[in-house]
């Protein structure tokens, strides 16, 4: 029997940026039997055609696509807020001795209950999540990914120089627990493997030609890590590899692919935009680390110029929290300081909140919009009485301004409820 959801509803069927438009209903009904969505319409509509079906009213409430976080790490909520740090200092001195406490099983399950519960309080059901440096550690947060029933996407991160010393990998090591891991993990309900070297300032040659390798060896795992992210960083990574640019000390091992999603990149040459363009790999926009930790303003024009993917990212702990309705406020703020500013409104915002992460993620045929066929991934967002929110909504105007409204003013207490598959994982 099919299930009606009533309430305002706003999608993004197809790109804004290519000229896609803000398909809403002010009282609009999704339809959804088993997990898929089968009708979008006005609730008169909907409930003329559908008399039988059970209806789920959310009074003075949006539906929402699931928001989609293209960057977050598993074991850095300790780390938020580590202010007067830009990223090597950051890593060296706040984050990766807070990541080696994850050798400890029990610390290590205790943080993945937290991380995955707080994703879904901010209404995101869909990650690529950088993982630990411990095959326990990844263990014990695949179970409990498993469990919450969200969109997950994660491996063991690999590392073998500049890092903390516990944190250190083999090439035989990491090709051993890593192919564990995908064996047991990859595909399983909703969970999938990403190879996740953590960049090549802490990875050699023969890590990243491990990484290779299991590409090579499981040709449907994705691929995450960070690039060109700081300038100290990337001018690091030259001297370390003789290489031309970032890019390249990853193209070399044949780790550039439709799978690929690198963090940041926010100071890039045209080549590497290219580059990543033609191997239709994606980029993970982290607006909030990237101001937060001083590595610079992402140049959205450039990578619209050049047709490279992009979704947004969280990036806890550098970023600030796990909203990805911030996340998309921070990156329209910083399109308004860019010199090659764009014109950014609402509807781009939830774009790349939602469909724009599910077309990073390879995902856009599953998730991110509300079209028939689609698995009925999908938020409730109510404002709390009396809120500035809910104040300032009464004068909205349009489904333009109260979307606008929302990614500016809502938060987790403005999330009702979150739905994966029709199934609420609150």
């Amino acid at each position: 029997m099919p299930k009606i959801f009533r309430a305002s509803i706003m999608h993004t069927p197809q790109s804004p940026f290519a000229g896609g438009l803000l398909a809403s209903y002010e009282d609009g009904a999704l339809v959804i039997k088993n997990d898929e969505i089968i009708d979008l319409d006005d609730y008169a509509k909907i409930a003329t055609k559908y008399p039988n079906a059970k209806t789920h009213s959310f009074k003075n409430s949006f539906i929402l696509p699931g928001l989609i976080d293209t960057h977050v790490h598993y074991p850095q909520i300790p780390v938020i807020g580590a202010m007067g740090l830009r990223l090597l200092d950051w890593l060296e001195q706040r984050t990766l001795p807070a990541e080696a406490k994850l050798a400890d099983r029990k610390i290590a399950k205790k943080q993945a209950k937290i991380f995955l519960k707080q994703l879904a309080r901010n209404g995101t059901t869909t990650a690529l999540v950088f993982g630990a440096h411990f095959a326990t550690a990844m263990e014990e947060f695949f179970i409990q990914a498993d469990k919450s029933k969200l969109r997950i996407t994660a491996g063991l991160v690999l590392g073998d120089r500049l890092l903390h010393p516990d944190l250190y990998t083999s090439p035989q090591k990491a090709y051993s627990e890593s192919k564990a891991l995908i064996e047991k993990w990859h595909n399983k309900n909703r969970l999938r493997y990403a190879v996740t070297p953590r960049f090549s300032v802490s990875c050699s040659d023969e890590i990243l030609a491990v990484c290779g390798k299991l590409l090579a060896e499981y040709p449907d795992l994705y691929f995450t890590t960070h690039i060109n992210e700081q300038i100290e960083e990337i001018k690091l990574v030259k001297e370390q590899f003789g290489a031309p640019d970032y890019l390249e000390t990853y193209e070399k091992h044949n780790l550039i692919n439709e799978r690929s999603i690198l963090a940041h990149n926010v100071h890039p040459s045209d080549s590497e935009l290219s580059r990543i363009a033609r191997a239709n790999a994606a980029v993970a926009h982290c607006p909030s680390s990237n101001m937060f930790i001083g590595s610079g303003l992402f140049n959205m024009l450039k990578h619209l110029e050049h047709r490279v993917k992009f979704g947004l990212g969280s990036d806890v702990g550098g970023g600030t929290g796990f909203s990805i309705f911030k996340e998309g406020l921070n990156s329209y703020q910083v399109q308004m300081l860019q010199k090659n500013q764009l014109d950014l409104g609402s509807s781009h915002l939830l774009y790349l909140a939602s469909l724009a992460g599910a077309e990073a993620l390879g995902l856009d045929t599953t998730v991110g919009s509300f079209e028939i066929g689609k698995k009925a991934d999908f938020i409730v967002l109510k404002p709390q009485a009396k809120s500035t929110l809910a104040i300032n909504l009464k004068y909205s105007s349009s489904a333009e301004d109260s979307l606008a409204s929302i990614f500016t003013l809502a938060r987790a207490d403005a999330i009702k409820d979150v739905f994966v598959s029709g199934e609420s994982v609150l």
